[in-house]
Formats: C-alpha cells, structure tokens, sequence
C-alpha cells in the first residue's frame, strides 16, 4: 500500500501544480495524459457516451498560430448580422506536446463532455497555443476580436498576464488562479472570472469549516518544502487567524520522498506536550499516513482534496486507506458524491483497463464542465447565477462594466472504512 501511496504522491504533484502555482506540472505528466482521452487527435473527436462531431455542430479544434481568418472559417463564423448569430466561445488551451498536455485534454474532455449536452445556439472553437505566457497573450488578444466568450488560459502565468495586459474588453473564463502579490487579491478586469480549483481556497474553507468544529487550543498547519503545501499551510493560516484562532506553521523536510523520521518524532513530542486543539495537513495522501503513524488517532486532521487520491471509479476493494480513517478533508463532488445530480449527469473519462484512474486529471476533467457550464449561463445573458456544479456549488456574478464574482463551495468529507465519503452536515 505504502508503496502505491508514494506512487500517487509523484502524480499528485501534477494537479498540485495547478491547483497551487499553474506554473509547472509533474515530470510524468506526458505519461499521465494517456489517461484521458485526447479528443482532438482524429478529424471527429468522440466523447464517452454522446459524439460531437464537426457536422453535428461540434467544437471546431485549431492549431497553435492560426490566424484570425483562419479560425473564423474553420468554425463557419456566419456572415449574418449579430443578434441573429451563435454566441462564438473560443477556447484557449497549450497545445498537447508541451509541459501542460495531459492538463490540457483533461479540460479539453470536459468542456467537449459539457458541450455536447447544452449546446443551444453555441459555436465553440478550440486554438491551440503555445506554453508560454507571451504565446497565450497573442492568442487571445486575437481571440478576443472574433470570438464573443473566451474560456482560457489555462495556466497560472497566462491568466496573470492575461488580467494585468489591459485588454480583457470580452467575457473571459479564466481556468487558473492569477498570481497574487503578497498576501492580497489581484484585482481582475471587469469582464473576467478566474474558476480555476485553488489549494490556496480550499484551504481557506478548510479553516471556515474548523471554526464551527473545533476544541480550545493552538492549532499546527503541517507542510513540507514543496511550494504548493507552503502556500496552503500559510492560506489556512491566514484565514484561521481571521476568524480569531490560533496558529502555527510547521515544515517537515523530505529526504528520500517521504516524511523525515527525526522530524515526525519531534513533532509528536511537541503534540504530546502542547496539545494542540488539531493539525491541518497540508500534505498528499502517503505523506499523510506517514503523519498519522506517529502522531496517533485521537488528535482531530483536517485536509485539502491532495489526501484523497481515490475517484469514484473504484474497482480494487482492496485500494483503501483505512490508516486516514477519521480524517477530515473538503474535495469536489465528482470526487466524493456519486448520486450528486450533477455529477450522475455526465460520463467518467475513458482509461485503459490496466490503468489506475488519476485524480488529478479527473479534477481538471471536472473543471472543464463547469468552465463550460459557466461560459454556457454567460452566453444566456445571465449577469448572476448559481451553478450546482461538478466542482462544487458555484455562485456566478458578471455585470457588464461592473466587478465580478466568483466563489466555489467544495464537499466536506471524512475517512469512514477507507473511503472519504461526505460528511453529513455541510457547513
């Protein structure tokens, strides 16, 4: 078991990149796009469970540098007058042979998933682009003059210089969190919702969840090195002293990939003396069974979705982490609520039969819905709405001319006979 966790912990650093810092993905991350299928590599791209194909309405994919014209033609852009026309979406992604490939067809699968089931009136187009924040800009700077929504980009980088370029003049559906300078908010162009699924956020309602539960007492937000789990432990932290508790950070070093044994036995020693009313675990699933080892069950955990390396998919009675049992943690639906309405609605990516569902790219499967679903009640002319999303419940606010809102609600969830299964009461 402890060997597939550390397994996992390698692939978890692919969503952690995005869900933290959008700036790089794992070294495995070519291998890990071959578990989801990669839509745009035949003529006519096929979903699981319902087509789309290029004479069936279906979403037009362009390669990285096509030019205005050519994009317009290649998605039949009609010559009518506006009110009479589709609502154009472009949708910009990096192109599959670089470093954000297997992130890339994970969205590209979900927004073609949620297409293919709500498309009224909606012409979507696929530009491929570059890695490179400069190559994303160029994008949709030309994007913007053809196309009425955009959805993209998809890294942390391009959203940023995306949001500080000054041009953002149409609706834009941002997959990633901007950089933020400091401890504040980057303050986005009135056209633009960043939607990306943030470590940093759910961090941030972890602390929102442990207010109403909490005992009395000093609180450790336990993190590694890795900027990812930094960012959260200091996110949680923030938070939680805002809302009047106490707390501590505490870095665990990592030689040979796994916890230090020196530094877990000092961190049991300092709960055994202090007490401690709980430990937020900014950590991956093995780190997190390594912790639980020495520090023992009877001290509250509470995590982000990184200690829930499980889907829905879950074939191998045997793949459990009853060691976590008891642990709190907050994940999105499509990872935790099967009978979600929402969640029941669409199809889970297709993998190979040998092949362990990944889910990371199931996450970003997941955001892909619902960055259409949300560009979907843009196009309907809906300044404000509520989404009962795949990612969590989604409130949606875009005034034209005027600030934007965006805010996600994730699942809180408990380990209960290895499994994370949703908590009874959501707060």
């Amino acid at each position: 078991m402890f060997t597939g966790l550390m397994k996992m912990s390698a692939r978890a650093a692919l969503v952690a990149g995005l869900l933290a810092s959008w700036a790089a993905l794992a070294p495995n991350a070519a291998t890990a796009a071959d578990s989801v299928p990669l839509l745009a590599q035949t003529a006519t791209p096929a979903l699981p469970a319902a087509g789309v194909g290029a004479g069936n309405g279906g979403a037009v994919i362009l390669p990285p540098g096509s030019s205005s014209e050519a994009q317009a033609e290649a998605a039949g852009l009609p010559a009518t007058p506006a009110a009479a026309a589709p609502v154009r979406m472009a949708v910009l992604l990096p192109n599959r042979s670089g470093a954000f490939g297997a992130a890339a067809d994970a969205v590209r699968t979900g927004l073609l998933t949620a297409y293919s089931r709500q498309k009224d009136n909606i012409q979507l187009s696929i530009i491929e682009t570059g890695d490179s924040a400069a190559d994303m800009q160029r994008a949709y700077d030309e994007a913007s003059a053809r196309f009425d929504i955009l959805i993209g980009p998809l890294s942390r980088s391009a959203v940023t210089a995306v949001a500080q370029s000054g041009r953002v003049s149409k609706p834009t559906i941002a997959l990633a969190q901007p950089d933020m300078a400091g401890e504040g908010e980057m303050q986005l162009p009135a056209q633009m919702l960043a939607v990306g699924l943030s470590i940093d956020e759910e961090a941030r309602q972890v602390a929102n969840w442990v207010e109403k539960e909490k005992a009395p007492g000093k609180i450790f937000a336990i993190s590694t090195g890795v900027a990812w789990q930094k960012r959260a432990a200091r996110s949680f932290q923030l938070r939680a002293r805002q809302l009047g508790m106490q707390v501590e950070t505490l870095e665990l070093s990592t030689p040979s990939n796994a916890l230090s044994a020196p530094g877990l036995a000092q961190l049991a020693k300092r709960v055994e003396q202090e007490k401690p009313a709980l430990l937020f675990l900014a950590l991956d699933a093995s780190q997190a069974v390594q912790l639980r080892s020495a520090v023992g069950t009877e001290l509250p955990l509470y995590g982000t979705s990184q200690i829930n390396p499980f889907t829905l998919k879950r074939d191998n009675p045997n793949d459990k982490l009853p060691e976590l049992d008891g642990v709190r943690l907050i994940d999105i639906p499509w990872q935790l609520q099967a009978d979600n309405v929402a969640v029941a609605r669409y199809p889970r990516p297709t993998i190979n039969d040998n092949e362990r569902p990944n889910p990371d790219l199931a996450r970003l499967y997941a955001l892909g819905i619902d960055a259409y679903r949300i560009a979907y009640g843009i196009a309907q002319q809906r300044s404000g709405f509520d989404v009962d999303g795949v990612t969590g419940r989604l409130n949606v606010n875009m005034v034209s001319g005027g600030a934007t809102y965006f805010q996600r609600q994730e699942t809180q969830a408990i380990y209960q006979d290895g499994w994370p299964v949703p908590t009874a009461d959501q707060y």
